[in-house]
């Protein structure tokens, strides 16, 4: 109660809002609150309520039930997960792919399956919780170099050269600044100092990149990047679910150790059908993920035009930097009353001082939606001395 009451009084306390609708642009909210603009979810690609992924996945329901009550290699592998991990390695360019609950699970899953004591990880100091918790559980030898600092990476991977295997792994986009890793700088230093690249691209995968492929895609990199995780439960329909993708050396080893794997449910079909539907509509045409640049960039003009101070480059996700958690949260209130739905972000999910409101940016957000936006920030700023 005690460390409860500092969480309240430190004011990082996160409440949660109750959706009483779909997850989409406009939302209703429990208690009778109407067309709220949603500009906080990581539904980039407004899929999470396409009608035809909402139809894929109650096919999907009909014709494959609502579970396998099991984990895959006793009986719970059915013909639609072999299809999409097949379609993912396929969107990715890669040998094979493998299925997990949640990206949080592939995470936390190959580190342990891949390295031993003998290897090294080189890991970015604001790597998601995800990456940093699957290190923990590997034996390797640890090395955090500085964000995005190529200098500090070159020096521990020196350092590493002693070790039998070496990884770096980082986020491909980066979910609390909305900045994008150097992946060109990366793949360089791992070909000189003979090292694997892995990159978390639950930020990336659908909308970065020419076809959405992501950052590797953006950057040009797509050769020289080993491992690739990511996420079903942003860009990709929105629900739930997260996978590897890579060599089929290392798919097949994560099917025989990676305990999340092993140990988990499969994924219910319902998921499988919407995911397997996003990235159908993602390879049919890459208009939607095209859809994005501009209305990101009108964002982040205006909200620099106003006098915020946005971090990250040419991302959906825009953090308003505002330093102070207790004004991050009272400012996020007093958007909601405007009709604006945002959150706060404070310690410990970003640090101490870092407090933000984070909006993220979706393509079906239209250029009005935008600019309501914009408006409502101005008014809070101005009203709590984060405008001048």
């Amino acid at each position: 109660e005690s460390e409860l009451e500092d969480i309240r009084g430190g004011g990082t306390w996160k409440s949660e809002r109750v959706i009483a609708s779909r997850q989409g642009p406009h939302l209703r909210l429990a208690g009778g609150g109407a067309g709220i603009i949603n500009f906080c979810a990581n539904n980039y690609l407004g899929l999470s309520s396409h009608p035809e992924v909402i139809r894929a996945a109650v096919d999907a329901l009909e014709k494959f039930g609502a579970g396998l009550s099991s984990v895959r290699f006793i009986c719970g592998t059915q013909s639609i997960h072999k299809d999409l991990e097949e379609k993912i390695a396929r969107f990715h360019q890669r040998e094979d792919a493998i299925l997990y609950a949640s990206c949080f699970d592939a995470n936390a899953g190959i580190f342990e399956a891949l390295l031993t004591p003998e290897d090294a990880v080189l890991s970015d100091e604001l790597n998601h919780a995800s990456i940093i918790d699957g290190i923990r559980l590997c034996k390797a030898n640890k090395y955090r170099y500085k964000h995005m600092d190529m200098q500090d990476l070159e020096a521990k991977l020196k350092e590493a050269q002693k070790h039998r295997l070496r990884l770096v792994a980082t986020d491909g986009a980066f979910s609390m600044d909305g900045d994008i890793a150097p992946l060109r700088e990366i793949c360089q230093l791992a070909q000189k100092y003979d090292a694997l690249v892995f990159i978390d691209e639950c930020h990336a995968t659908g909308f970065l990149g020419p076809n959405g492929r992501g950052t590797d895609e953006l950057l040009g990199v797509m050769d020289k990047v080993t491992i690739i995780n990511s996420t079903l439960g942003k860009a990709l329909g929105g629900a739930a679910g997260g996978y590897t993708t890579g060599p089929k050396p290392l798919i097949d080893l994560l099917r025989q150790r990676s305990r999340p794997y092993l140990f988990s449910n499969s994924l219910p079909p319902a998921v499988v059908g919407c995911a397997s539907k996003a990235l159908d509509l993602l390879m049919e045409s890459n208009a939607i993920a095209q859809s994005m640049a501009a209305k990101t960039q009108r964002f982040r003009s205006k909200m620099t035009a106003a006098g915020f101070t946005i971090s990250g480059k040419d991302h959906p996700i825009c953090p308003v930097m505002l330093g102070d958690a207790r004004l991050a949260s009272v400012m996020a209130e007093d958007m909601l009353n405007r009709g604006i739905y945002v959150i706060g972000f404070s310690y410990p999910v970003v640090p101490k001082g870092k407090a933000r409101i984070r909006v993220q940016i979706s393509a079906v957000h239209s250029d009005e939606d935008i600019d309501r936006c914009v408006e409502a920030f101005t008014e809070v700023g101005r009203k709590h001395g984060a405008l001048s």
